[in-house]
């Protein structure tokens, strides 16, 4: 099945370390490390990591744009790419290694125009994917009610929308409705109006969205808790296998990568979201914006299939 990933925001991601911060001194870093980056290209690499395929669409710029197309092309990921006049954003992370505390600085990202975005959309049309996975924020000079242009292009172009946001651009986009969502729980909230969920509140408020028509599978991201799977037939709780956390980023998008790898494969609703937790999990792992290595991945997924239940919350009681 095709997959398509649109990433309207990306960003050419660098990482180091350095022994301790100290404010007003030269600090000697390690060699930096650069990795192409932003939500859908991130799921992109983890489904090709998994054995599987897609389209990573973008707009670029300046030589920020052309270095990601470079090491995507390098991983062999396939891309297809609008060309933008403003320079690709760059993000830098830096962990002090006396603490183990890591530090991001995520930069503005390049002004991509409504007309722009749209010729991202007709490369996706041409394509015609089963599944279309839009991942992370909004460029600068997009409205934030584009994601529910995407909504609404998707169904008519036939594609499942997975989508991974947060903000106005997530609650815009679910009033057009979706295939799959993955809030957090305080996108969860948000969704149905309230400041914050109490843990047994969890599962009404996903099927409530599901209710209301915003999408058909719900996968709560709970972080070291596990996710929560809910569809109209289904609440599932899946545990997260306990790990040495070496950093979060790309974490989510790692989960979002395996979700839809298992989809594309054909996989039951419930390994789909062990697969995501398990994903998930790999890529806290790793240092900067490595991601996950697939044998950490099935490694913590047979964990999860063989002893997960032992620590499952049951929602529905």
């Amino acid at each position: 099945m095709k997959i398509c990933t649109l990433t309207l925001n990306p960003a050419l991601d660098k990482s180091t370390s350095v022994d301790k911060l100290v404010a007003e001194q030269k600090l000697r870093c390690k060699a930096m490390h650069l990795n192409a980056g932003g939500g859908g290209i991130n799921v992109s690499k983890g489904i090709q990591r998994l054995g599987g395929t897609s389209t990573a669409v973008f707009p670029v710029g300046g030589h920020n744009g052309q270095t990601i197309v470079s090491l995507l092309q390098q991983m062999s990921v396939e891309t297809s790419v609008v060309e933008v006049d403003q320079e690709t954003r760059e993000n830098i992370s830096v962990t002090e290694l006396s603490t183990n505390s890591q530090y991001r600085f995520t930069m503005p990202g390049a002004h991509v125009s409504i007309n722009e975005a749209d010729k991202c959309l007709e490369i996706i049309e041409k394509i015609k994917p089963e599944y279309l996975v839009a991942s992370g924020s909004l460029a600068t000079g997009l409205p934030s009610n584009y994601y529910e242009k995407v909504a609404a292009f998707a169904k008519k172009n036939g594609s499942k929308l997975i989508l991974d946001t947060s903000g106005e651009a997530l609650l815009a986009a679910a009033d057009e409705g979706l295939y799959l969502l993955k809030p957090n729980l305080a996108e969860l909230s948000a969704l149905v109006g309230v400041d914050k969920l109490e843990m047994q509140e969890v599962d009404d408020a996903a099927l409530e969205i599901i209710r209301l028509g915003k999408c058909e599978i719900v996968v709560v991201s709970m972080g070291p808790q596990g996710a929560l799977l809910v569809t109209k037939d289904l609440v599932h709780h899946i545990p997260a296998p306990q790990v040495k956390k070496v950093s979060t980023v790309g974490a989510g998008d790692s989960m979002v990568a395996g979700m839809v790898w298992a989809l594309s494969e054909g996989k039951p609703m419930l390994e789909m979201a062990q697969m995501g937790v398990a994903c998930g999990s790999a890529a806290t792992l790793n240092e900067g914006t490595e991601l996950f290595h697939t044998n950490d991945v099935y490694r913590l997924l047979k964990w999860i299939q063989q002893y997960g239940e032992r620590f499952n919350i049951n929602f529905t009681q």
